[in-house]
């Protein structure tokens, strides 16, 4: 528990002290009237309260990835914490914060016309199509992942029950997607934030009364996979792709250019951008502690269970450690986390292509001309789910290494930007050492994942070593390209 403790202290000083400087780094100016100022249009740029945006930039971002992803990296033992602590300062918070603060700067951008403005040689068009089908997979993914949770509630967890509350939810992704941004998602993401937030305080609270054995830092930082089921996986670059929303995630760039036009001041992208980012840590720490407790202190004995999946530990541990009440609010902010991430995922894929295509998107049927492929596309994903035993799985394991790559795209974008904002400086390197570290991960996991290549493990060190320096090396010629350009 002390290592938990530690951790939760680390990442609130982590905001204040490094989210201050970087916030110094990018130089936010209070008097520049931001895109939800200056382009309102009552659909996509509406000026909306600094807490809700806040609340809607949290949900947006949080998905069931901090509470998943931290179950099943919680496995890989104390080293979790480490991940989800120094990549949430360091790198996660830092991305969401630059997607956001440079969408504002370019007058709400997404991100291909943010990468394509700053990398340019054709960047635009790969980003446009990457990013589009990343949005794709997760609208696929969560609509599937919380109606087999509500079909369980509700149906008895049967095909039929499935079915329905997957049409359900997907309906209200049309609706939410068409809409204007403060109809329904300025509305009701708040209520499920708060509900997602309960449930998060109100297990660290448990788990503070329990006090569990769990592995500590100074036990060592192996991985303690075999004991549950795990075997055969490396912590690098396994934990670092399996526990991304909760640490890093690409995903995030697609959302914070949403609310990049919804905030009022540049003033306020600290504690919205960077802000949003560490609490999403703080849930993923307090999962990982509690899964910490399930996996090897008798926390799946005490659930009556012999071996669960992340949904089953979040289920068990909800009903007995919440009471009833409890447990349906905590599950309503787990099952609320991928629908809200779902929905703006739509959202920002219209967005994506009216921004590509010069679209406007004021009137309903230019809205309509967009989205009406997008959810044909969703529906066949999902019908792929839904067919095939391991549609979810396969579809998500593809999610989450691209969702890692993209942080690569953004990270790069922001260090190019830096690099030519600061043509004598060294700031460009605080984005710039995280773009390599991500593309060092996500390379090598194509190398060694048995579904990619499937090279032996145990050259994973040689493959780091080889893409980290590939990585450094394209990233110091861009670099030094600009500051020549500048004269220096």
């Amino acid at each position: 528990m002390f290592s938990f403790l530690i951790s939760i202290v680390a990442l609130v000083l982590g905001y204040v002290f490094y989210g201050r400087f970087v916030e110094r780094v990018f130089g936010p100016d209070k008097k520049r009237p931001t895109p939800a100022v200056s382009m309102a249009d009552g659909v996509d740029y509406v000026p909306m309260p600094t807490w809700k945006v806040f609340m809607i930039q949290f949900l947006n971002i949080a998905g069931t990835g901090p509470i998943f992803g931290a179950i099943m990296g919680a496995k890989f033992g104390p080293s979790c914490y480490l991940w989800i602590v120094l990549g949430s300062i360091f790198a996660g918070a830092v991305h969401d914060f630059f997607s956001g603060m440079l969408s504002i700067r370019k007058n709400g951008a997404t991100l291909p016309e943010m990468v394509g403005s700053e990398l340019r040689h054709g960047s635009r068009t790969i980003v446009i199509i990457f990013t589009t089908l990343v949005m794709l997979m997760v609208g696929a993914v969560f609509v599937y992942s919380p109606a087999l949770i509500l079909g369980g509630m509700a149906g008895g967890g049967t095909h039929t029950a499935v079915l329905i509350w997957a049409g359900v939810i997907l309906v209200y992704y049309i609706i939410a997607t068409l809409l204007p941004v403060d109809k329904i998602i300025g509305k009701i993401y708040p209520i499920f934030a708060i509900a997602l937030l309960f449930m998060a305080v109100s297990l660290m609270v448990c788990l503070l009364v329990k006090w569990p054995s769990i592995p500590e830092f100074w036990e060592g930082l192996q991985n303690r996979a075999p004991s549950v089921g795990v075997n055969g996986q490396s912590i690098f670059p396994c934990l670092f792709i399996t526990v991304a929303c909760g640490a890093i995630s690409g995903f995030h760039s697609t959302q914070s250019p949403m609310m990049a036009r919804c905030l009022k001041n540049e003033s306020l992208g600290r504690p919205i951008f960077y802000g949003a980012m560490i609490v999403e840590g703080l849930v993923a720490l307090i999962w990982a502690a509690v899964s910490s407790y399930f996996f090897f202190d008798g926390g799946m004995q005490e659930c009556g269970l012999q071996s669960a999946s992340a949904p089953q530990v979040v289920t068990a541990v909800s009903k007995h450690w919440l009471g009833l009440v409890g447990s349906i609010l905590a599950l309503l902010g787990v099952v609320a986390a991928p629908i809200t991430s779902g929905d703006t995922a739509l959202r920002g894929a219209r967005l994506n292509i009216a921004d590509f295509f010069h679209l406007k998107q004021d009137k309903v049927a230019g809205r309509l001309a967009i989205s009406i492929p997008i959810f044909i596309a969703v529906g066949l994903l999902l019908w792929f789910n839904l067919s095939n035993e391991d549609g979810f799985n396969v579809i998500w394991r593809y999610f989450g290494l691209s969702n890692q790559l993209l942080s690569v795209f953004m990270l790069t974008t922001a260090t190019i930007w830096l690099a030519r904002k600061y043509p004598r400086g060294w700031q460009f390197l605080i984005t710039g050492i995280p773009a390599v570290f991500m593309f060092t991960v996500c390379l090598s996991f194509i190398c060694i994942d048995k579904t990619c290549i499937g090279l032996p493990p145990t050259l994973t060190p040689w493959f780091a070593a080889g893409w980290a320096v590939m990585g450094m090396a394209l990233l110091g010629s861009w670099v030094a390209s600009i500051k020549r350009k500048n004269g220096n």
